[in-house]
């Protein structure tokens, strides 16, 4: 890359190979419609050696030269084309806001995940109504096909411009002497930003605000609260239509809402927030999840330990928590004159086991495995269900190793992996996380782990992507992202590669040699959290879970009281097969118990009448079977079988279905 500082043109080389030469601070507009009229009119932005601007951002640097159209955006939720449009999405919203509500003074409005945000600090709180208008309003400001217009300023001036804003001015007074100050103006809205956007807002064709909600400023719980509007933005009107269809999917599927319903789950007030109560029901699948897990591990070659919730801080002082993450933990417990906090973390109280005696490097690798509660402090405003919380219990496991053991320790975990998630019907991703800015330890030996965790994915030809500064601070990581029932990605398994906390304990073994050596450490989790993994599962499959993790497995229904023995007969001896059965001999219609089932979403349902008591037979009802579905008759030995098979081989899909009824794939049911 030339450096623009030193030379008044700069060299711009173009995806075909050919070159342009041309003055430092051009316009990208210019190089653009030197190469195409027509492509001039589809620019979203240009990309110069990966660093996305806008069309009126001076070029400053050389480099590869691309431009951005829609076209990058096609089949994608999220690309920098799409960033680009919903950051201007932001500012139109704003501008429509600022019109009907001149009062409003602005924050941010940055694109997030599939949308973008914009705050604002009013006296009263928006309304769906205000809602309603605001998009209105919106398309308004497209239609008018406001330019972009980019404009630097010194800091005095860029003071005037926003002199009625002070959430701007408070940005603006943290920005460097050196740093340039842009403003950008789409009729009459004025914005500090950075940008970058569309060329006018008449590229905003298809657009939706989805909801309002209040945010602290800068996230801080002591600062005010602010008004932020959601929206969403894309390029095609299909787009948007699967959008919001996958909106309402997710509605539906919401854990919170299902977790009530099928009694699964709470949270209490009086115990504290982010905390989870755990409902009979839930717990059984919970347990399932564990039991299923242990056995997995120890056949993988685990040890299972056990280590205290509450620890002395000089351990986390000597791990590098109480400095790296001290915001993360909870406040310190004084017992007789020492100071305890609730661990966040379990890898300090394996390596303590570790130290416990001599090792030899006959003895390695270790493997330890905990399914071991953790407490991390959480801002109110971020707690979500059981996905984000205080309180969690994480199954995971350290390997000590020999360093020559370490790729092949990646191997028998990625192995491992994907045994896990295969179980529970999830495809997945992998990101392979690098050096974050509070990492310890040296940049040399950061590559070179880096390198190892990707040397092994290359080796088995598995597909991955890099997440630039996303590891932990003692070492890099391979994130797994599960694919769920609607598209949505969630975060998974984790292994992680750590040379550093071995070195802050001192961690050794006798080598081969006679010699002391200092072993490698690698991290695991398959679920990651119990909490999040079991309300991700339960918006995976809409709650209809698979039989062997079911709460209940069978619901017994006899027609009348005349077959009420005898469906207490079936029930106890499919609970005697350690079938989960329960039985529903209530007075209420038959039809209102099967809907109740239904809603309880019940594998099966064993309707017995005067027939099946008669026969022995039992008439089965398949969940999403289907109204025009008749029950499926069968010899109660039959459906015992075929009922057991299913949780032994923990059958994702239910495996007793009529002949031309509808599947439950992948939590569709």
């Amino acid at each position: 890359m030339i450096d623009s500082s030193e030379n008044p043109e700069i060299v711009l080389t173009l995806p075909d190979g050919t070159t342009r030469t041309v003055k430092r601070d051009t316009l990208p507009r210019e190089v653009v419609g030197s190469i195409g009229a027509g492509l001039l009119r589809a620019a979203i932005a240009v990309s110069v050696d990966g660093n996305v601007q806008d069309l009126v951002t001076p070029l400053r640097n050389g480099g590869s030269f691309r431009v951005l159209t829609e076209r990058d955006a096609d089949g994608s939720t999220q690309s920098p084309a799409l960033d680009v449009l919903r950051h201007s999405a932001a500012h139109a919203l704003a501008t429509a806001v600022r019109r009907l509500r001149p009062d409003a003074k602005i924050g941010f409005g940055p694109a997030i995940e599939d949308g973008f945000y914009y705050d604002f600090e009013v006296a009263d709180a928006f309304t769906p109504d205000d809602l309603a208008s605001f998009e209105k309003e919106m398309r308004s400001v497209v239609a008018e096909r406001f330019p972009f217009s980019r404009e630097e300023v010194s800091r005095k001036e860029a003071e005037k411009r926003f002199v009625g804003d002070p959430l701007k001015l408070e940005r603006l007074s943290e920005l460097s002497d050196d740093e340039i100050i842009s403003i950008y103006t789409d009729g009459p809205f004025i914005d500090l930003c950075r940008g970058p956007h569309v060329q006018d807002t008449g590229y905003l064709k298809h657009f939706k605000l989805l909801h309002v909600s209040a945010a602290y400023w800068r996230g801080d719980e002591k600062r005010q609260v602010l008004q932020r509007i959601y929206g969403t933005a894309w390029f095609r009107k299909e787009d948007l239509e699967a959008h919001l269809h996958r909106l309402e999917e997710a509605k539906k599927r919401d854990h919170r809402v299902l977790g009530q319903a099928l009694d699964l789950f709470s949270t209490d007030q009086r115990v504290g927030p982010g905390l989870i109560l755990w409902h009979p029901r839930g717990a059984i699948i919970r347990n399932e999840i564990e039991t299923f897990e242990k056995e997995l591990i120890l056949r993988h070659g685990y040890d299972l330990v056990f280590t205290p919730h509450i620890v002395s801080e000089k351990l986390f002082e000597i791990s590098g928590h109480l400095t790296n993450f001290r915001e993360g933990m909870f406040g310190a417990i004084d017992v007789e004159g020492g100071s305890y906090r609730p661990k966040p973390m379990n890898c300090p109280g394996h390596i303590c086991i570790y130290e416990s005696k001599q090792r030899s490097y006959r003895d390695l690798p270790i493997r330890y495995a905990e399914f071991g509660t953790v407490y991390r402090y959480e801002r109110s405003g971020v707690l979500h269900g059981m996905l984000r919380v205080r309180g969690f219990t994480q199954d995971d496991a350290h390997v000590f190793c020999t360093p020559s053991q370490v790729p092949g320790e990646i191997e028998r975990l990625l192995d491992l992996v994907d045994e896990m998630l295969r179980v529970f019907g999830y495809p997945y991703t992998i990101e392979l996380a690098t050096k974050p800015e509070n990492a310890l330890g040296d940049d040399a030996v950061w590559s070179e782990a880096i390198e190892t965790l990707a040397a092994v994915l290359k080796s088995r030809g598995q597909a991955y992507t890099m997440d630039e500064g996303g590891g932990a601070f003692y070492g890099p990581k391979l994130d797994f992202k599960l694919i769920d029932a609607i598209g949505r990605k969630w975060q998974g398994p984790t292994v992680q590669l750590d040379f550093n906390l071995p070195e802050r304990f001192g961690l050794e073994y006798v080598g081969e040699d006679n010699a002391r050596h200092r072993p490698f450490m690698l991290h695991r989790v398959l679920v990651g959290s119990m909490e999040r993994f079991v309300g991700g599962l339960l918006e995976h499959f809409a709650g209809a879970f698979p039989v062997w993790l079911a709460p209940e497995q069978v619901r017994v229904l006899p027609i009348t009281d005349v077959e009420s023995d005898v469906a207490r007969e079936i029930t106890n001896r499919l609970m005697k097969e350690r079938i989960r059965a329960h039985l529903d001999a209530r007075s209420e219609t038959l039809k209102y118990r099967v809907a109740e089932g239904a809603r309880m979403k019940i594998p099966y349902m064993l309707v017995i009448g005067k027939r099946e008591a008669q026969d022995g037979t039992v008439a089965v009802n398949v969940r999403g079977a289907g109204k025009e579905q008749k029950p499926l008759p069968m010899q109660v030995d039959d459906f015992i079988a075929r009922v057991k098979d299913e949780i032994a081989t923990r059958a994702v899909d239910l495996g007793i279905k009529k002949e031309g009824s509808r599947e439950e794939r992948g939590g569709r049911g």
